[in-house]
């Protein structure tokens, strides 16, 4: 009986997932009919191609290939290829390239090199895209205007003009109205826009403008599918042999590349929105190009455009609820259907409406959110260099370009390292190296340390992350030949952390010294460096009702003490310390890099919400810099639920500006260990006085009620229950608070999308260990950290 079970029950969900399945074939299809033809339009294929690869694409990669709910078909990303393969080896020739693209992609795959095309820079990914689809805008610009496109994107922006000198008002017309349906369909407002909105978009303005058309009697040119019986097959290739190659390895690089960086996506998009148990199997990226490359051989075949996954139909049928393959299979099998029964529906269609479709999706491809991310990560070059290529050149030429641009700026960033002197008042000579010291840069070391006179104390800041043997040498020598010569030598890292790999004997740190806190310097400073006895006398108590920390501190004996100046250095003397050391070791390192923030603007990628703890440092757990975190701090790591009792508005502002104003990538929600807030949770009786610590902790009380629920799991870390009550309220804390972070109207938006993500963190201060929430699950595991913060 025990075996049975799992049978039953599934058995029982078949025919709901059956169901689901059903309902996002549907969906997917009324999004891929009207792309397909749009994109045998621009392609200058027959239409037929594009209803041939959408219903191959549904039915082959979606049976065979690693991804079970991507949707594959015709993609706007191979458009400006095939278009030129057409136009130089005609359309029969170009369907036979698309069969040998296939073989090469099924190679590829026994060869397990799929994980291989994601090594290519996204800079490049994406200014190939971008350069296609500014390719696309321009040529399908002209049929929107009545025209005809021209052979490149050159030729068409030199046409323009002309073009616009000579408009057809009946093509323009529809093509706006196409285009006005297309951008406020998802804006209707009211119930009466919720229902229309389950109409796909690309089909509502199609559908809209087709209707407009017929009912002026506009005489426009429009969609003429011809008989299958003429439908042209491929024919053996002709023309020359390393242009064909070209050709073949062009289908090859840009369809797998594009495949792969899909399914990819796709899985991502599964992972944050679906608990494990409703997930499909994780994508199996080689299994996944066998799947390409037989499509492709089949779509070729049968006379059909070259196929890739998709993403903009992959999230259509995730968001729809697909549960498995099936979903793009029937998808496929719908389009089968409408090639056949809706021939003279579709001959309504004006060809004008497709362009207007393609020319939105070519818009759609330079993505806002990929330029700021490649101008964040200093890629704005590779990027911008390879749509100029792609555009001026072709896709093949433009990836090339790019690659050699990307391999440039990363061998001058290696290369460039900057070597400078500094004699300071008390005499001491300081040497900065800023940047990767190689055998390139060791001429200009050797120069500058050759500068620093004999006997003289020299400090040398190595400011960088490699040092390869001929500058370790070099730098070496110099020390004992300096040390010979009656000088000292202090070699250390960023902040003055001392470089262990360049002092084979460094000298004692003198009495008092602390090394505790080292490579952050200027904290050492604040560290308590007394004896044990006088650190006993000042020991913290901590109060039951607030968790507040109290400390009573007894004068320190004679010598207790670290030094005088420690001692000073306490109240306004402290922090007046702490800024006079940031001015003058600090400043100099980021003033550049917050020059170019002020210019620009700040454009973090998350929002990472924590405890006001004064142990949990930001900066420091999570190696984040002037610009990449928008910090919200507050008692317990908070969120108040919209509209809760006593809600704190400056919570929920913080929350919609990171959202809707900065486009964060990600929210992070960070508990930790002993906080105080919980442990006054756990403490409080109804009886205390309401104070406005007490309002603030009121919002905590659902993860109180979450933690004794029997219907919530405890939560666990790193494979073990939590130590206390303490610790698990302080896990599941994280848990319920991002439950209240996807209650904020601009989150729920943004997640709906699959534009954002939610991360829970846990920090345990004792241990200085991090641990991540698993996703779909109350488990913060650290088995993605080694010691030294690299991926396992």
């Amino acid at each position: 009986m025990t075996a049975t079970a799992p049978t039953t029950a599934t058995n029982k969900a078949a025919p709901a997932d059956l169901s689901a399945d059903l309902s996002a074939s549907v969906a997917v299809f009324l999004i891929a009919l009207p792309l397909s033809l749009g994109i045998a339009l621009a392609t200058g294929a027959p239409l037929q191609a594009g209803l041939v690869a959408a219903a191959v694409g549904g039915i082959v990669a979606g049976r065979l290939g690693g991804a079970p709910l991507q949707v594959s078909g015709p993609a706007a990303g191979l458009t400006v290829v095939t278009a030129e393969l057409i136009q130089h080896y005609g359309w029969r020739t170009t369907c036979a390239i698309t069969v040998l693209a296939g073989l090469c992609q099924l190679g590829l795959a026994f060869l397990r090199t799929a994980r291989s095309a994601l090594m290519v820079s996204p800079a490049i990914v994406h200014g190939m895209l971008a350069g296609i689809g500014v390719t696309i805008a321009l040529a399908q610009l002209h049929i929107v205007l009545g025209g005809t496109p021209q052979s490149s994107a050159v030729a068409n922006v030199l046409g323009l003009p002309g073009q616009l000198a000579d408009l057809h008002p009946a093509a323009l017309g529809v093509s706006v109205l196409t285009l006005v349906v297309l951008l406020s369909w998802p804006r209707l407002p009211g119930r009466a826009g919720t229902a229309l909105r389950k109409m796909p978009a690309a089909l509502a303005a199609v559908a809209t403008a087709t209707a407009c058309a017929a009912l002026a009697g506009l005489a426009l040119p429009r969609v003429d599918l011809p008989s299958w019986r003429s439908h042209a097959l491929p024919e053996l290739p002709q023309g020359p042999f390393l242009g064909l190659v070209a050709a073949v390895l062009t289908i090859t690089l840009v369809g797998s590349v594009e495949s792969l960086l899909s399914a990819v996506a796709t899985d991502k998009l599964i992972g944050s929105e679906r608990p494990p148990a409703n997930r499909p199997p994780r994508v199996d990226l080689n299994r996944e190009l066998r799947g390409q490359g037989a499509a492709n051989i089949v779509s070729g075949s049968l006379g059909g455009l070259p196929i890739t996954g998709v993403a903009v139909r992959s999230v259509a049928n995730v968001k729809a609820g697909a549960t498995s393959r099936r979903s793009s299979m029937l998808h496929g099998f719908w389009v089968l259907l409408a090639a056949g029964l809706l021939v003279p529906v579709l001959d309504l269609i004006p060809l004008a409406a497709l362009a207007a479709l393609v020319m939105a999706v070519g818009v759609q491809m330079v993505s806002i959110t990929h330029l700021r991310n490649v101008t964040r990560h200093g890629e704005v070059l590779v990027y911008g260099t390879t749509i100029a290529a792609v555009v001026l050149g072709g896709v093949l030429e433009g990836v090339a370009i790019g690659i050699a641009v990307a391999v440039a700026l990363a061998l001058h960033r290696l290369a460039r390292t900057r070597i400078t002197l500094e004699k300071q008042d008390d005499g001491v000579h300081r040497v900065w190296a800023r940047g990767q010291l190689t055998f390139l840069a060791v001429p200009r070391l050797s120069r500058i340390l050759n500068q620093i006179p004999h006997g003289a104390h020299a400090v040398v800041e190595l400011d960088g992350s490699f040092m390869d043997h001929a500058a370790y040498e070099t730098l070496h020598d110099w020390q004992d030949s300096h040390r010979a010569h009656g000088g000292s030598v202090d070699v250390t890292g960023r902040s003055g952390a001392r470089n262990p790999e360049t002092e084979e004997d460094p000298p004692a740190a003198p009495t008092g010294a602390h090394q505790c806190c080292r490579p952050w310097t200027p904290w050492q400073n604040h560290c308590d460096h007394r004896p044990a006895q006088a650190r006993t006398a000042a020991a913290p108590s901590k109060t039951a009702a607030t968790g507040a920390t109290a400390t009573t501190e007894a004068p320190a004996a004679s010598g207790a003490e670290c030094d005088a100046p420690a001692a000073r250095r306490r109240g306004a003397g402290q922090l007046a310390n702490g800024i006079g050391t940031f001015q003058r070791d600090t400043a100099p390192h980021v003033r550049d890099e917050l020059a170019r923030l002020a210019r620009e603007g700040q454009r973090p990628s998350q929002l990472f919400l924590t405890c006001a703890d004064s142990r949990l440092v930001t900066s420091m757990i999570t190696a984040s810099g002037p610009g990449d975190l928008f910090t919200v701090r507050n008692v317990g790591n908070l969120v108040p639920l919209p509209g809760a009792e006593s809600t704190d508005d400056s919570v929920a502002a913080a929350i919609e500006y990171a959202v809707d104003v900065l486009k964060v990538d990600s929210i992070t929600v960070c508990g930790h260990s002993g906080c105080g807030a919980m442990q006054a949770l756990l403490t409080s009786s109804p009886t205390t006085s309401m104070t406005p610590l007490r309002r603030w902790l009121r919002h905590g009380l659902p993860s109180l009620e979450r933690m004794g629920s029997r219907h919530h799991a405890w939560a666990r870390i790193a494979g073990r229950l939590p130590a206390d009550a303490v610790e698990q309220l302080c896990l599941t804390n994280v848990v319920q608070q991002l439950e209240h972070l996807r209650a904020h109207e601009s989150v729920a938006r943004r997640l709906a999308e699959g534009t954002l993500e939610l991360h829970g963190m846990y920090f345990h201060v004792g241990e200085a260990q991090a641990y991540l929430l698993s996703e779909g699950e109350d488990f913060f595991d650290c088995r993605v950290f080694d010691s030294v913060g690299q991926n396992a």
